[in-house]
């Protein structure tokens, strides 16, 4: 396992992070003790950063991950989570107001276990540029209320999430130098879709650290193909599942290929995958640890032709 310094956070991270919205049921029916071990087989596998949020099954990941987390030591890992998106009862809801923000870090702490979030992020801000206020109230209020926080010791750093760049750069380029101290960006380094690439300059200029997320592109890039609910549009869809025959008949597996080429850039701190299975996790910390074949990097991202860097709206 690789470790990279976070920008200026003084985090070095694991170049294969964990990302925990599995253990929220989100995209199947998990078993809480399956959950648990897939996160004590991922610090034991050198991964020392893990990411979730109170969205992520509403609550539920959180609180199982609380529960994994009582058995391993507090030195062992980074801990990230968000605020913003929230749910209950099945219906999703937001709120990026700087009390609700506060109110979420406290919660989620006791949900967790733990007594200090060491990267607190705010939540896929284009929900909120849809909103009255627009990114300007993330500017104005959100990141006010957790930079409070951060002053207090009670988080140690602050960042924002969205699947769009444009509006991560936004927030960067309308906040005082040092706010925004990472960005956590999905489904933009990954086979067929590297934009994230056009923006480091940016990001690294300011000092901010950049994390990666969804090597298999929200299971675009999987032998079993695309979940009914991805938004992608369905060309794109077409052609990954013809890259993943192609890399079936190379003897390949199309997800082996995609989370080494993730992992793969060092101008990248780390990169989520999420999973509630044990042997999962260890498949990939043992893929992440490998060279990609480039050759067939190349065949893959030339079946995906003309539909790279083809994106959709988040969800």
């Amino acid at each position: 396992m690789r470790y990279n310094d976070l920008g200026k956070t003084g985090m070095k991270i694991s170049h294969l992070c964990f990302g925990a919205s599995s253990l929220g049921s989100v995209f199947h029916e998990t078993k809480e003790a399956e959950s648990i071990a897939a996160v004590e087989a991922a610090i034991e596998g050198g991964i020392n950063f893990i990411d979730v949020s109170p969205y992520y099954g509403h609550y539920k990941a959180e609180t199982v991950l609380g529960k994994a987390l009582r058995g391993i030591s507090r030195e062992k890992y980074y801990l990230s989570t968000k605020v913003g998106r929230y749910g209950k009862d099945g219906v999703n809801t937001w709120d990026y107001s700087g009390q609700r923000a506060k109110e979420s870090v406290y919660e989620s702490m006791e949900r967790l276990g733990v007594d200090h979030i060491d990267l607190i992020n705010v939540h896929d801000i284009e929900f909120q540029a849809a909103m009255d206020g627009g990114l300007q109230k993330v500017v104005d209020e959100t990141l006010p209320a957790l930079v409070e926080l951060k002053k207090k010791g009670v988080v140690g750093h602050v960042g924002i999430t969205d699947l769009q760049l444009e509006n991560l750069k936004w927030v960067v380029e309308h906040t005082e130098e040092g706010t925004v101290e990472s960005i956590l960006n999905f489904c933009h380094y990954c086979l067929n879709d590297d934009k994230l690439v056009d923006f480091m300059d940016f990001f690294e200029s300011k000092g901010i650290g950049i994390i990666n997320a969804s090597p298999l592109s929200m299971g675009l890039l999987s032998q079993r193909g695309v979940p009914t609910w991805h938004p992608a549009p369905k060309p794109l869809v077409a052609v990954c599942q013809k890259a993943a025959q192609h890399c079936t008949e190379k003897g390949y597996a199309i997800e082996k290929l995609a989370v080494q080429f993730s992992v793969s850039n060092p101008r990248i701190a780390g990169t989520l995958f999420s999973s509630a299975n044990p042997a999962n996790v260890k498949r990939n910390i043992e893929w992440a640890n490998q060279e990609p074949d480039w050759e067939l990097v190349k065949e893959v991202q030339a079946i995906i032709g003309d539909q790279q860097r083809v994106s959709w709206a988040n969800s």
